[in-house]
């Protein structure tokens, strides 16, 4: 098996375990910092590494139109093309189809749509979502689904379900390389019957992991949770779960709880270019503002990471305020920081029998 399980905590179904890849082993539970286009966003390979990185995510549409599968391919793949021998999960590039592209067309064996940077024509599918994940070379594969909205109608939620559970049926038929595993994805909006079918439909058809789809795009966080509630319970022991596009501090701690070992989410950079910069009691503070002008303490006094150990809130802002791109990296540096210590945190506190504790912390 390419995931074991090493404790669980004995009040929740939340479990400490190690996925293995061709690439290397990933403790989890495991946030993945978000490498959209081959980089996360104003960091380099070494800074991830000295983060506590094990795996990233890159984006298969995104891959797709630039810089291209040919380019990619005379590359090497991923991880040459962006030097990064550490694992690398790439999404299928189904949500990215039905958010970005505002002409597309619906088919059977998947859809026809209008690139969002200069309205090319492509067309993608189940079949070609893996031959561009192949090509990729990632070592976690996302089967091709299509991302029910939210709100949704539970008739339009139906027919949604049926395209991905055939579109994911045909992409677990697909060839893939050697150690490459593919993970399916449950769908259904916010509805029980639906949850609970997709995945036990993906559960017959037989993967080697399981995510959930669909959350995060606009649901209350208290329909997030019952998703994961109904869900989790279905899937098997054995398998890693993964819940896409998640989230915020508390959302991760309560997703653990619930029996998920692997996430992903933008919020950590983007917060940051946008100057806020997480503390820890899992808040943020809005370090471009005025009162912080002339505060010479770090960001977080509790905080190891290096930008807490050599600058100033006073600083950073400053560099925000004239638009110095070396603010925007050292908050986001922060706020990575935050996120992977967070984690790091919650497998040593499954380890040692102390995760109720550190769940009420941000409950």
């Amino acid at each position: 098996m390419s995931f074991k399980i090493i404790c669980k905590c004995p009040d929740t179904r939340a479990r400490r375990g190690v996925l293995s890849t061709p690439h290397g082993k990933v403790n989890t539970p495991v946030f993945m910092p978000v490498g959209t286009r081959a980089s996360v966003k104003t960091m380099s390979p070494d800074d991830l590494k000295e983060l506590g990185a094990e795996i990233i995510l890159g984006n298969t549409y995104h891959l797709f139109l630039r810089p291209g599968m040919d380019i990619m391919a005379k590359a090497g793949g991923l991880h040459k093309f962006m030097s990064w021998d550490r694992p690398i999960l790439t999404d299928s590039g189904g949500f990215q189809v039905f958010s970005l592209s505002k002409l597309r067309k619906l088919k059977h064996d998947g859809v026809e749509f209008a690139s969002h940077i200069d309205g090319s024509k492509f067309f993608l599918g189940p079949k070609e979502s893996m031959q561009i994940q192949r090509t990729l070379g990632s070592d976690v594969v996302m089967a091709f689904d299509e991302c029910t909205p939210y709100p949704c109608s539970y008739r339009d939620a139906v027919k949604s379900l049926e395209i991905t559970t055939r579109w994911e049926s045909i992409s677990r038929d697909q060839t893939l390389n050697d150690g490459q595993q593919l993970f399916g994805i449950v769908q259904g909006s916010v509805y029980e019957d639906l949850r609970i079918k997709s995945a036990e439909d993906l559960v017959k058809i037989g993967f080697d992991g399981y995510a959930l789809g669909g959350l995060s795009v606009g649901e209350p966080e208290e329909d997030m949770f019952r998703c994961i509630d109904w869900v989790v319970p279905v899937l098997p022991e054995e398998r890693p779960r993964y819940v896409m596009g998640v989230g915020t501090p508390k959302q991760l701690v309560e997703g653990v709880a619930r029996g998920v070992d692997m996430f992903d989410c933008v919020i950590p950079t983007r917060l940051a270019r946008h100057g806020s910069a997480y503390v820890s009691d899992g808040g943020t503070i809005p370090v471009k503002a005025g009162r912080y002008s002339d505060d010479f303490t770090p960001i977080d006094e509790n905080c190891g990471c290096y930008t807490c150990r050599n600058f100033s809130k006073a600083y950073l802002r400053h560099l925000l305020n004239v638009g110095e791109l070396l603010g925007m990296r050292l908050i986001s540096y922060h706020n990575l920081y935050f996120f992977l210590n967070l984690m790091k945190q919650v497998r040593e506190a499954l380890e040692n029998g102390t995760f109720q504790e550190l769940r009420a912390r941000f409950s």
